[in-house]
């Protein structure tokens, strides 16, 4: 299998068959306190809030550059348009759980999508990772790091070398 070979093979894998396991994810619930979103942001770029872990209902994510709002006191956000969401965000505004902080906006893609999907999703959106989604149930992510990942495995498995 050469690598245009192994190209067309990676863009036409279903999401659902590449997806590591619900188990690997950085996942807490709506009720979670904000320490444990904290103590995941120590070493993960996002945390997905779901409604509760037998649902696994998607109620957002909390990236990585959200904490800063979280750490502002209310009084950094007003300037803008008084008191904004983002204020509610704060630690000191009130915010007290994953839920309180999360992003209800996430881009997501159904589970039953192709790799090309995903990777056409995220260049349109300049993300690196989304939810994937099996109606509003969670079921998996889906990143760059885990499409690379998938695409040296396939030319591995394959015997693809790559030619200039």
């Amino acid at each position: 299998m050469d690598v245009e070979q192994a190209l067309e093979k990676f863009h036409s894998l279903k999401l659902a068959d590449i997806i590591p396991r619900p188990g690997a994810m950085p996942l807490v619930t709506e009720d979670a306190d904000l320490l444990s979103v904290l103590k995941i942001l120590r070493t993960r770029h996002h945390v997905w809030v779901v409604r509760d872990k037998e649902s696994m209902e998607l109620v957002g994510v909390v990236r990585y550059m959200d904490v800063i709002d979280v750490l502002l006191p209310p009084e950094a956000h007003r300037f803008k348009l008084g008191m904004t969401s983002k204020t509610m965000k704060s630690l000191l505004g009130g915010a007290a759980t994953a839920g309180d902080v999360a992003e209800k906006h996430v881009l997501t893609i159904e589970g039953d999508e192709t790799v090309l999907d995903a990777l056409s999703k995220m260049r349109k959106y300049k993300v690196q990772v989304l939810a994937v989604v099996d109606g509003d149930r969670l079921i998996g992510e889906v990143s760059l790091r885990i499409l690379i990942d998938e695409l040296l495995r396939l030319l591995r498995v394959g015997g693809a070398q790559w030619k200039r």
